[in-house]
């Protein structure tokens, strides 16, 4: 039971975080949905980090494992919303934006758990 609490509690702070960088960020306006964007790519960075911390250091316990990789990363990274900002410009025809949205998701999401992974090192 006490599991389920740590990816509740975190799932909903990394889904309110989500849900705040969306309000700000995303603009039919500007044809990609730069709010999603950037909550992916910060929570592979943080997931990347978290992960690598908990291996390097060995003083993340599980809980808290769940709590922050778990809960609040997977709160906050969105995979269902990117599928779907991914229909609706392909529906609307828009294939330059869904080509940069799609490819630069996917490269800096890996990059950015890459990078969170290397950070982890550093300190």
């Amino acid at each position: 039971m006490r599991q389920l609490v740590l990816v509740f509690v975190g799932g909903g702070l990394g889904s309110i975080l989500r849900f705040a960088i969306g309000k700000w960020l995303n603009s039919p306006d500007t044809g990609i949905p730069y709010g999603t964007f950037l909550a992916n790519i910060l929570g592979s960075l943080c997931i990347g980090f978290i992960l690598g911390w908990a291996i390097k250091n060995n003083q993340l316990n599980s809980g808290a494992v769940l709590l922050l990789a778990t809960g609040f990363c997977g709160g906050f990274t969105t995979f269902s919303t990117f599928a779907y900002e991914n229909h609706m410009l392909l529906k609307t025809g828009d294939l330059f934006n869904f080509a940069l949205y799609t490819i630069a998701s996917l490269v800096l999401g890996f990059a950015a758990v890459f990078g969170g992974m290397a950070l982890s090192r550093l300190v």
